[in-house]
């Protein structure tokens, strides 16, 4: 078994880091070009459409579907977990500063993919057999490629996106929950888990619309308590401010000029940190939040698009980059040095250097929220493609088997499930770019404000 671990780690790690580190970025380039840089032409309508949809009892739904505001902040909750904490702390420990510098660039690159595949999820978007509209990449790559081998690619998205969100995904993200409280709280993580479990099969068995309505709410009262939280430790830290941000732009390119290369960390380690852990957190280019984006109530699929734009902005330039520049001006990283504080302990660190005793719970609560919004975006994305292969009859277990590995991942770190997790998430990945790839026209067209519904 510990040989399979370690085959299935390294598998992932050649994948993600030798493959799809450079196909992601390489689709979100051309998608850049080829759409004539939306994302910064369409931001403000962007910012626009977000806060004038604002609304928190999803009166624009209708009776089907989500609205455009309930889309969005689905996609924002599956996009804004655990990453934007563990996952930021991670890429600082391991990359340095600078590997904030290549998230950003990764996520501005990333804005136009995911345009491009809310366009997408919209175009091809269908009503199936009770009469609910859905859409996703499972439906544009069958759109896209007619016959067997669109087919068999949509078959095997909708299984590695089933195992990689709904399954391990979800038992990962219950995991970080649990020991966040285990190590604020002193509780037992599985008391943790059957609450997260209870809370999750109560969202689930409400469908799309309990869904929708427990997001709407929840990611902007979430968001905004983090926000608070760090504005208030950055203005306690005002001083470092200014260093902080000069040493993301140092260590993207020099990184020897902070730490005299005794961290082992050169520029293309930050590249690869930071490219990596950003892409992972704003999934652009994975062909997960689709999923929401399809089902929106809008005009056009350009309407969605702009959206689609905001939630990786929100995801990276937002949220991710508040809690870079908290662990930045606590004085409490140190890159590479074996037994330094990491991942979610490096974030606890830094918000206790300024919170005291409170700066453990402050992050405990707020990876509550994160991970829990997460699991309700994740699980929903699954049952999509579960309906696609199997039938909504099948919706039932698929509930049962998600609650119970909910349970069981609060309080087993099983490191195969951790990896496994990452396999299946570069997995599903190939068949939603080849699809966006042969699709690059559509967007453009899309892009330009043409009709693409004919």
């Amino acid at each position: 078994m510990e040989l399979f671990t370690q085959l299935v780690d390294k598998v992932s790690g050649i994948i993600w880091n030798s493959i799809l580190l450079y196909l992601l970025v390489g689709t979100g380039i051309l998608f850049t070009v080829r759409t004539r840089f939306v994302q910064i032409r369409k931001f403000r309508e962007g910012l626009k459409r977000m806060f004038g949809s604002f609304k928190l009892n999803g009166e624009n739904a209708g009776k089907d579907g989500m609205s455009s505001f309930q889309a969005l902040t689905t996609a924002i909750a599956a996009q804004v977990g655990t990453g934007n904490i563990a996952g930021c702390a991670t890429a600082l420990y391991s990359g340095g500063p600078g590997a904030i510098f290549w998230m950003w660039v990764s996520a501005f690159f990333g804005m136009a993919t995911n345009y491009g595949e809310a366009v997408l999820a919209q175009k091809y978007k269908t009503v199936n057999s009770q009469g609910e509209v859905t859409g996703g990449p499972v439906y544009y790559i069958k759109a896209r490629f007619q016959g067997t081998f669109g087919r068999v690619m949509a078959a095997f998205f909708s299984l590695a996106i089933i195992f990689a969100l709904g399954f391990t995904g979800n038992m990962v993200q219950a995991n970080s929950i649990g020991q966040a409280f285990h190590t604020a709280f002193g509780v037992d993580p599985m008391i943790v888990g059957f609450l997260i479990a209870a809370a999750a099969a109560f969202t689930f068995m409400g469908g799309v619309k309990r869904i929708a309505s427990l997001t709407e709410k929840l990611i902007p009262v979430m968001a905004g308590f983090y926000m608070i939280g760090c504005v208030i430790v950055l203005i306690m830290n005002h001083s470092a401010l200014l260093p902080a941000l000069e040493s993301i732009v140092v260590g993207a390119f020099r990184p020897q000029a902070l730490f005299g290369g005794a961290a082992g960390i050169g520029v293309q380690k930050a590249m690869r940190y930071g490219v990596a852990r950003g892409l992972f957190s704003n999934e652009a280019g994975m062909g997960s939040t689709p999923h929401a984006h399809a089902i929106a109530k809008v005009e056009k699929p350009q309407d969605q698009g702009v959206m689609a734009i905001m939630a990786v902005f929100i995801d990276t330039f937002v949220v991710l980059n508040l809690t870079a520049l908290v662990i930045l001006t606590s004085g409490q990283l140190t890159p590479g040095v074996e037994g330094a504080p990491q991942g979610t302990a490096l974030a606890q660190a830094a918000f206790s250097n300024t919170f005291g005793s409170l700066g453990s719970t402050f992050v405990a609560v707020c990876l509550l929220f994160f991970a829990f919004s997460t699991i309700i975006g994740w699980y929903f994305f699954g049952e999509v493609n579960v309906k696609a292969l199997f039938g909504v009859k099948a919706t039932k277990g698929y509930a049962l088997i998600v609650v119970l590995f909910l349970i069981l991942g609060s309080f087993l770190k099983v490191q195969l499930v951790w990896n496994l997790s990452d396999l299946f998430n570069a997995l599903m990945v190939f068949p939603n770019l080849i699809a966006l790839l042969s699709s690059v026209g559509i967007v453009a067209k899309a892009a330009r404000g043409e009709d693409i519904m004919e």
